[in-house]
């Protein structure tokens, strides 16, 4: 539950800083703005091209649900 509360309260927080940032506006702290997996919520391991931290990341790959991603082994 806690994590939720942390999800949302930090997505509100990216939604507002993208909103001033593309009017031009900046905040006054905006390092408190950071990334979370979308599946998840974590937000350390985060690969900004996928939206997803390196655990979900890896999982994903194994299953093969993102397309031209094939988990090597030999």
């Amino acid at each position: 539950m806690a994590r939720l509360s942390l999800v949302l309260s930090q997505k509100k927080k990216l939604e507002e800083y993208l909103r001033a940032k593309s009017a031009g506006k900046k905040m006054k702290y905006s390092t408190r703005a950071y990334n979370r997996c979308q599946l998840c919520g974590r937000r350390h391991g985060y690969m900004r091209f996928f939206g997803v931290c390196r655990i979900c990341f890896r999982e994903l790959a194994t299953n093969g649900d993102i397309p031209g991603i094939t988990k090597s082994s030999w």
